[in-house]
């Protein structure tokens, strides 16, 4: 059975996260390092794991696979996870595949560079708006029904 992974720590589309989960019947699993209140949903189990720097992502790594769908706005954990052969979207609706991973990659190391060489330099993206969560819902809502024909058992 396919499954959703998120990458809750600071995630702005968990409860859509949920609503799809339900509609589809897929378990969701919210992986933090805490503060989330834990879903009444059965279908929803929130994961709890120690504190560190990228311990959400070793876990949600470590078992998402084909037929699973990955959340995250973490490149390298997309990077694996797609490689995993995962379906992997960021929380504005853009799906991350085996076709732009490389080039996402690649961007992110760029612009980490940039901001390394400038102290001044201002960083931060623009902010999380209405249409990138309705991008967000409806992605995930394509992402569910692929799930669902690859469904594999974890």
């Amino acid at each position: 059975m396919s499954a959703i992974y998120v990458d809750a720590d600071a995630c702005p589309v968990k409860s859509e996260a949920e609503r799809v989960a339900t509609r589809h019947g897929l378990r969701l699993f919210l992986v933090s390092n805490g503060g989330l209140r834990p879903s009444a949903n059965p279908l929803v189990e929130t994961v709890f794991v120690a504190q560190g720097p990228d311990e959400a992502d070793k876990w949600i790594a470590d078992r998402a696979g084909v037929g699973d769908i990955v959340v995250t706005a973490d490149i390298p954990l997309a990077a694996k996870c797609v490689e995993g052969g995962a379906q992997v979207l960021k929380p504005d609706g853009e799906a991350l595949t085996q076709a732009n991973i490389g080039n996402v990659l690649a961007t992110r190391d760029l612009m980490a560079d940039l901001r390394a060489a400038d102290p001044f330099r201002q960083g931060g993206g623009r902010p999380f708006s209405r249409a990138d969560r309705a991008r967000f819902l409806d992605a995930m809502e394509r992402a569910a029904r692929r799930a669902m024909t690859e469904g594999r058992t974890p």
